[in-house]
């Protein structure tokens, strides 16, 4: 009786070969880019992908500044924070959040599509947002993702 064993390969943040890729967001729809970057960043992408580990690749976004959302959000989506000081609840419209700290949009919507763990911070601090068209990362060779 031939039985062939078949064993689950779970890889180790040491073991998962990591890649850097850029993306171009300008024109782009702000949600649907970024939930290709969160499983980018996950690494969902690759055969290899493990949910306990951080074997996702890294991430380059530019252009945040030329992201664009549908309909009206532009005008009626709205950024919380808080400052955990009664009365410290600071709302900011989409609009103007472009206009001061457009790299801040592109970081909460990938933010929200990761892990809410320990995890997820960690594979959340392998993305680097630009507004403009340059980075300082030309010697990892990114590729551009498509």
């Amino acid at each position: 009786m031939n039985t062939l064993s078949y064993k689950t390969v779970s890889v180790s943040k040491e073991k998962a070969e990591c890649k850097w890729y850029v993306v171009d967001v300008a024109g782009e729809h702000v949600g649907r880019i970024s939930s290709k970057i969160a499983s980018v960043l996950r690494g969902k992408n690759k055969p290899s992908f493990t949910p306990h580990s951080d074997t996702g690749d890294y991430v380059i976004v530019i252009n945040a500044d030329k992201a664009v959302f549908t309909g009206k959000k532009m005008d009626q989506k709205e950024y919380i924070r808080y400052s955990l000081y009664p009365g410290g609840q600071k709302r900011v419209i989409a609009k103007d959040m472009m206009e001061r700290k457009p790299t801040m949009i592109m970081e909460a919507a990938v933010k929200g599509m990761l892990p809410k763990t320990k995890l997820g911070r960690a594979i959340f601090k392998k993305m680097f947002v630009y507004a403009g068209d340059t980075h300082p990362h030309t010697a990892q060779k990114p590729e551009p993702l498509i």
